[in-house]
């Protein structure tokens, strides 16, 4: 074998030792076989390419034309031609499973199960890594830059593992790296001669007289740094799956508890995301949907720097629930019907129904929670794709029954009360002092909601950092700052530390009305509140976050200048408009992320891990994540117009102001779509010329030529109408207009148009545009600096 086939084979062990810290991310493990036989095809290929030999470039350029190919074959051959060769529905196929592979890990415990989509993220990782270590160590012949991306993929590895042996998948990758290192150091000295290549030494037992010495003391030098590297390893706990486990059972879910889905997680992911995808369709026979929220589960276990849910029994979902706990037979209430149809993407393990429900008919294996009366799927069913009809109560307590309710039964009270001894005591000042002079635990709860909502100078604020771990409370009442993951954990802490039983309930605030009588809910509606109980009502929702949700009636507050929002406004959790500053109308755009309080940079009120580590590693993986960015420069173009495209169509919005900059956004989008098809806009037509010229040179079917027509009205109407009417279902037209370009075009249209979209050419106008503005600017100032004329030195 020779000394760079020796290399590539080194190259190969190296990455795929490297791999293995991914193995307990994911059940079952079999993916990494997969991922071993594909990377060393691709390790074949070079080896073959560089016999040949061909230049460095088109080396790496025909394995990555393989990788691409044995990727599509094996994820994407029933979009692709021949089953092998990708194209455009190949490639859509591909960005779907990303996405449904970036939604499992934000929503699944460790070990996830291996869906299609976390398969290609990790296998595709694999194989990127793979590559650019063999580029840089065989290629090019410089092994140790290719250590870079070996730590990234470590790294990474590391930082979603809750793994207690994460110094043997360092140990591992290092020994890998080490090999790698010392192959190409033998490779180096053998084209010296023979004489470094295998003489027997001359005298025993002295190393610095053989010719191996070089190599036995690079292997010894190499041990030794292992070993001192592996002294001070920081143990990296948590990451962005971090306690997805914890309070919710290790099971299978078959028998006693509940399969290990963090909901906090997926509150946080839900939040944080750009297009307000829908996740469920709802239709009910209410007709006020103001209060309509749909609750996935309450988390009552609190330790004083997390909200989970506690440990429970599950049985079989009975055909009627029984009555809500503590609920008296004098408090009116009102049976609701609800239809919901989950989206064919969204895959939650809780089922989303209104509280307190009373019935579900639901297909599938699921199973019933009876204290915190939810649904939870069993053996991997989840809501994905699925339509059920939930029976529910609409719970009408009067504050009368509320501010006479007496006190819950002892073992009730002592479970929801409970604050761990490491909770600051300025939580329990301040409750007390909001408080203060109340005659019931009503009259308090009410007070609690007022000081967040309206009376306390608190902000809805999605770029603020207010702490993490046990003093996040703390920090949150003193900077008033938050999301409303901080309110509704902030309310429930206080409330307890006052006697009243409380917890956080997880789901979705009220979604928006649809013109054919449904409601829509999208990522944006995902929502925490408290819920508080009192004795003859059982819990209640009361709502502190300001400007979310809907303020319930019953607690509408009596205190003189108060002004507590309309108990009837509907959730504003979306904006129409990407924006840098926090809005009061784009409630829960969100970042806290997610309730589990920020694993990452956000703020995090519930996260318990302390994020500091020795500066030294933090930069190494910087600098590894930041080489492996250099590789998403090609597709730079692509990654920024499909931004663009979700976040114009993805907008929306619920006044006449909003709905006009959605529809002039959707307009754009439509003429940068046929402009990436060839057809550039012309500035001086109208937009009715302008949607003829698109129909006539793009060819466009009745059915497409009609779409861009509606849009081009639509745009009219807020030009010129004085009080236009804003059409709905034009973000569908442009996507039915872009099938159609993609129809009537050949194939290097269509690949040019994905890869290389004209209407990039709109970023280069941006920053020509802010370079003009500055030096005009600059050149403003200029006469000011100036000395009067005749003026003396």
């Amino acid at each position: 074998m020779s000394g760079r086939a020796r290399l590539a084979v080194c190259a190969w062990v190296a990455t795929l030792m490297a791999s293995c810290a991914m193995l307990p991310l994911v059940s079952p493990a079999t993916w990494i076989i997969q991922a071993a036989f594909m990377l060393a095809v691709q390790t074949g290929v070079g080896a073959a390419t560089r016999r040949v030999p061909l230049a460095r470039p088109l080396t790496v350029a025909a394995q990555a034309l393989v990788t691409l190919l044995m990727l599509t074959l094996v994820f994407a051959h029933a979009q692709a031609l021949a089953g092998f060769v990708p194209g455009p529905e190949a490639f859509q196929h591909f960005a779907d499973l990303l996405r449904e592979g970036s939604d499992d890990v934000s929503r699944y415990a460790i070990p996830a199960p291996l869906h299609d989509g976390i398969r290609l993220m990790l296998i595709g990782g694999v194989l990127v890594i793979g590559l650019a270590v063999d580029t840089l160590a065989v290629t090019f012949r410089s092994a140790a830059p290719a250590g870079l991306p070996l730590l990234a993929l470590y790294s990474v590895a590391a930082g979603l593992s809750e793994s207690g042996v994460s110094w043997l998948w360092f140990l591992l990758a290092a020994a890998g790296y080490l090999m790698l290192l010392l192959a190409e150091g033998r490779d180096r000295l053998a084209q010296w001669g023979r004489v470094f290549g295998g003489a027997p030494r001359t005298t025993p037992g002295s190393e610095s007289s053989g010719p191996l010495a070089p190599v036995r003391t690079g292997r010894r030098i190499g041990a030794v740094a292992v070993a001192i590297a592996l002294l001070p390893l920081p143990t990296i706990s948590g990451g962005l799956l971090d306690a997805t486990g914890t309070g919710v059972g290790a099971g299978s879910g078959g028998g006693g508890t509940i399969s290990a889905v963090n909901p906090l997680v997926s509150l946080r992911d839900s939040l944080n995301v750009d297009e307000n995808r829908q996740v469920l369709s709802m239709s009910t026979n209410t007709n006020d949907v103001s209060g309509m929220y749909l609750r996935i589960v309450s988390l009552d276990d609190f330790d004083g720097t997390t909200w989970k849910p506690s440990q429970r029994h599950i049985e079989s979902v009975p055909n009627t629930f029984p009555t809500p706990t503590g609920l008296g037979a004098d408090i009116e209430r009102t049976e609701i019907r609800t239809r919901i149809s989950a989206a064919d993407w969204y895959a939650q393990d809780w089922l989303p129904m209104p509280y307190p429900p009373s019935g579900v008919r639901i297909n599938g294996s699921w199973r019933y929670e009876p204290v915190g009366m939810t649904v939870v799927g069993d053996h991997g069913q989840n809501t994905r794709g699925v339509s059920y009809e939930v029976t529910s109560l609409d719970v009408q307590p009067t504050a009368d029954q509320l501010a006479e309710a007496p006190e819950p039964s002892t073992a009730l009270r002592n479970q929801y009360t409970k604050v761990p001894k490491s909770l600051p005591a300025v939580v329990a000042e301040t409750a007390r002092k909001v408080t203060a002079g109340s005659t019931s635990h009503y009259e308090q709860a009410v007070k609690l909601q007022d000081y967040f909502a309206v009376t306390g100078g608190f902000q809805y604020d999605t770029q603020v950092d207010v702490g993490t771990g046990r003093d996040a409370i703390a920090k949150f009442l003193k900077d008033k700052q938050g999301f409303c993951v901080h309110f509704s954990f902030a309310m429930a802490a206080m409330a307890r530390t006052l006697g009243i039983p409380a917890r956080v309930a997880v789901g979705f605030a009220p979604g928006t009305p649809e013109a054919d009588g449904t409601v829509s809910v999208g990522l944006k509606d995902a929502h925490a509140w408290p819920e508080l109980y009192f004795e003859g009502v059982g819990w209640t929702r009361f709502e502190p976050t300001p400007n979310r949700g809907s303020v319930p009636a019953y607690t509408q507050s009596t205190t003189p200048g108060s002004d507590v929002p309309d108990p009837a406004r509907p959730s504003a959790s979306t904006s129409t408009a990407p924006s840098a500053a926090p809005s009061a109308s784009e409630s829960c755009t969100a970042q806290l992320r997610r309730l589990d309080g920020c694993t990452s940079q956000a703020p995090a009120l519930a996260t318990g891990g302390d994020p500091r580590g020795p500066w030294w590693y933090v930069q190494i993986v910087a600098l590894g994540l930041g080489a492996l960015l250099l590789l998403t420069i090609p597709l730079s173009p692509m990654l920024w117009r499909t931004r663009t495209r979700s976040v114009r169509l993805g907008a929306h919005g619920r006044t006449e102001s909003g709905a006009a900059v959605h529809t002039l956004a959707v307009w754009e989008e439509l003429t940068d779509t046929a402009w990436d098809f060839g057809i550039p806009p012309d500035e001086s037509l109208t937009p009715r010329k302008a949607a003829a010229r698109i129909v006539r040179l793009g060819e466009l079917d009745p059915v497409a030529a009609a779409s861009v027509h509606r849009v081009a009205d639509a745009v009219e109407q807020v030009l010129y109408a004085p009080r236009p009417h804003p059409a709905s279902g034009l973000a569908q037209d442009v996507r039915r207009v872009a099938v159609a370009f993609q129809d009537t075009s050949g194939r290097s249209a269509r690949l040019r148009a994905l890869v290389a979209p004209r209407s990039t050419v709109r970023v280069v106008w941006a920053l020509s545009a802010w370079r003009t503005s500055v030096t005009k600017r600059v050149a403003a100032l200029r006469p000011t600096l100036r000395k009067p004329s005749g003026q003396q030195g």
